[in-house]
Formats: C-alpha cells, sequence, structure tokens
C-alpha cells in the first residue's frame, strides 16, 4: 500500500463528511456552505490539491440542481423580452433586426424571429445564434 493511500485512509473519517451526493434540501444546503468555504482556499488555481475536491462537490451541486431544480424551457422571443428588460431597450433600439413596429411584433408574439434577426441579435449580445433559437 502506497503512502499516499494510507494517508487517505487515515483522513477519510473527516473527508467523507464533506463526499456524500445531496439526497434532501439539507444535505445540499451543507455541501453548498462546504463549496463556498472551499472556493476561498481554492480560490482559481487549478494546481491546488483540493481542486479535484471542489470539482467533485459542484458536479454533485449541479446534478442536484438539474433534478431538482429543472430550468424552464424559454422560447428565442422569451429571451429577447428577457435582454431587452435587463438592457434597458425598446423596440427602438433594436433597428438592426426591423422597424420599431415589426420589434414590437415580435415581442408581442405577432411574428417570427428570422435567421438573419437571430444573427444581428446574437452579435449584438454577445452570445450564440441557439440563445435566440
Amino acid at each position: 500500500m502506497n503512502d499516499d493511500l494510507k494517508l487517505a485512509i487515515e483522513h477519510w473519517p473527516f473527508v467523507s463528511s464533506l463526499l456524500t451526493k445531496p439526497q434532501n434540501e439539507r444535505d445540499y444546503d451543507g455541501l453548498v456552505k462546504a463549496l463556498d468555504d472551499l472556493l476561498d482556499i481554492v480560490g482559481e488555481s487549478e494546481a491546488h490539491p483540493l481542486k479535484g475536491l471542489l470539482d467533485i462537490m459542484a458536479d454533485w451541486i449541479e446534478g442536484y440542481d438539474h433534478e431538482h431544480r429543472p430550468m424552464p424551457v424559454a422560447s428565442g422571443v422569451d429571451v429577447l423580452r428577457s435582454m431587452m428588460r435587463e438592457h434597458g431597450l425598446r423596440p427602438g433600439d433594436l433597428s438592426g433586426i426591423g422597424t420599431q413596429a415589426v420589434v414590437a411584433e415580435i415581442v408581442d408574439g405577432k411574428r417570427q424571429l428570422n435567421l438573419r434577426q437571430i444573427r444581428w441579435l446574437a452579435d449584438r449580445f454577445g452570445v450564440s445564434v441557439e440563445t435566440f433559437i
């Protein structure tokens, strides 16, 4: 048995409490708190010895979120409305996709976004075209 494995076995009782996939909200909250504390220690360092533990914990949190807090599916128009609110934009501010009336019809759901408009919006907001599809 190598020395690293012996050390891991010796410290396992202390580490194992952190290495439990969340089964409920209490577990989830505890894991999020532990991850926050670990992030304070590891920071941005990809070479930190605890980076692997941080990645495992983050994966378990993400898995729990996907299972228990699924993201709602949004249409391209929903995303456009949200981005307009976020950036304080009005239909007239998006002349690259058409006249103010055309933009208003799109936002009101009376007209679909076409590929040219989607490409312009993706470029305007610095996102992928898939954001609006």
